[in-house]
């Protein structure tokens, strides 16, 4: 019932949300309620609720009956407000809300632990059954497993786990899924909102593996267009002869093999988000018709005649200057200057500042140990001092290999530096004005060496990787499988 709404760059608050609306419709309330607890102020707050008076309730433990049920972990069945000394009359009194009766039930992770409260209020056709005890409680755990796949659950119930100077995340993080909440951050967050509420094409730009994919998809959960598809094309995986056929289907003789009409990427997106990543790949031939698209909402399929609309939300990205390439004439300034209506750009991770690497950090520590089944694994104090000393030129991509590796491979109780599938210190010397390079030294591995080479031959022909992989002899396929391994 709930599991859909977690693989979702959707705000938290809206996320959690509509868990409790879920909850409370299925079980037939007026209003639901779902309570976190801040265990260092021994309180519970509304992180969801159906609460338009208030912005937030805060209980102390055994205040109400949901501190009730947080301090005793206990069900709790309340079928008459009236003189029952667990209702806390308070809230009523503030909203001018009449609370008739109550059902409540805790929250708990997987480990057992609580981690919450889950309150519904006056069911309709009368009080709260035995049956509705037991639905609630099964609700309740979809509800936990819920919270618990998020990012804030790393933040307030992990976070006392973290070594010493990690800063635990914010309860208010803006996207689940999407870690950090440093200056820079805060202003993608913020553009991505205004994005989110219009019809604007948007442009995210960003060094390789800075998470553009993801903010495309926030952009699209976000947006009126939620509930449409997102569909996204990889320009940069395809061939030039395949592009246009890809993203605008073809009609029945077009070409030779064309026995049918078939759609493309535009027809499959119809109501939703178009994602065009790599942009700046696309042939000219292919961006004068995507140009067509973004100023008339039409196309022609390959080999038709007949205008087909496009009723299509377009987000694109790119880790190349697309201005540079403007003036080079290897894209059109006209396109460059539709797509860019919104310009969100993402930092690279050494640019992020040390307290969003230590949150990524844990957070990746947590979720692959879960994934793995693992227990959760400490962080020396010479691990992380190799984290924080190390450039990312992959950024968070990079990041999350190299901590999955070590989760995996570590003893299970400390991550120590040699779990860390980092280059020697001795390799990581950055060139002068080319943050992330490496020179490698005699002891540098094949892969090393690989990555290195790779890495400056996409920037010798200002990553364009069909040249890239031409001058390294081997097929754009097998360069693509590299660059992702790499995190390049």
């Amino acid at each position: 019932m709930l599991g859909e709404l977690l693989d979702r760059e959707v705000a938290l608050g809206e996320l959690l949300t509509g868990v409790v609306r879920r909850i409370a419709q299925a079980m037939r309330a007026d209003r639901g309620t779902l309570y976190l607890l801040d265990r260092a102020r021994e309180e519970l707050f509304s992180k969801a609720a159906d609460l338009p008076e208030l912005s937030e309730i805060r209980l102390a433990l055994g205040q109400g009956v949901a501190g009730h049920v947080a301090q005793t972990g206990e069900t709790l069945n309340v079928p008459t407000t009236n003189a029952d000394p667990r209702f806390f009359s308070g809230i009523d009194a503030r909203t001018g809300y009449e609370t008739r009766s109550i059902l409540a039930v805790p929250l708990r992770d997987s480990q057992g632990d609580l981690i919450g409260v889950v309150q519904l209020l006056n069911k309709q056709g009368g009080p709260f059954t035995r049956d509705d005890e037991m639905t609630l409680t099964a609700l309740a755990e979809q509800a936990a497993a819920a919270v618990e796949a998020t990012t804030l659950y790393d933040a307030l119930f992990r976070g006392e786990a973290a070594p010493a100077g990690v800063a635990q995340g914010k309860v208010d993080s803006r996207f689940n899924r999407i870690i950090g909440e440093s200056a820079v951050m805060q202003r993608a967050y913020d553009l991505t909102t205004r994005a989110a509420r219009s019809e604007a094409t948007v442009l995210i730009h960003g060094e390789s593996g800075t998470g553009k994919e993801l903010f495309a998809r926030a952009v699209h959960v976000n947006s009126r267009r939620s509930e449409g598809p997102f569909v996204k094309v990889d320009c940069a995986a395809l061939p030039e002869s395949l592009i246009e056929n890809e993203l605008f289907g073809h009609e029945k003789g077009a070409y030779t093999g064309a026995d049918a009409r078939a759609e493309g990427k535009f027809d499959a997106a119809a109501g939703g988000t178009l994602f065009l990543d790599e942009i700046g790949e696309l042939p000219l031939s292919a961006q004068s018709k995507l140009l067509r698209v973004l100023q008339d909402h039409t196309f022609l399929r390959v080999g038709g005649t007949e205008q087909v609309e496009a009723d299509v939300r377009v987000v694109t990205a790119t880790n190349r200057d697309l201005e540079q390439m403007v003036k080079e004439g290897r894209f059109r300034s006209d396109l460059y200057y539709r797509v860019r209506v919104v310009d969100i750009l993402l930092p690279p991770l050494r640019e992020r500042g040390e307290a969003d690497l230590r949150r990524l950090v844990l957070h990746f520590i947590q979720s692959t140990a879960r994934r793995h089944g693992r227990e959760v694994p400490a962080l020396s104090e010479g691990a992380w001092s190799r984290l924080l000393s190390y450039r990312w030129p992959g950024n968070v991509r990079e990041l999350e290999h190299c901590i999955e590796s070590a989760v995996v491979i570590c003893d299970e109780t400390v991550i120590q530096p040699a779990d860390l599938p980092l280059p020697d210190r001795g390799a990581e010397r950055s060139r002068a004005g080319e943050p992330g390079a490496l020179e490698l030294g005699p002891a540098a591995t094949l892969e090393e060496v690989e990555r290195e080479h790779i890495r400056r031959v996409l920037e010798s022909v200002d990553g364009n990787r069909s040249e890239a992989a031409r001058s390294l002899g081997i097929g754009r396929s097998t360069l693509l499988r590299k660059i992702a391994r790499y995190g390049l």
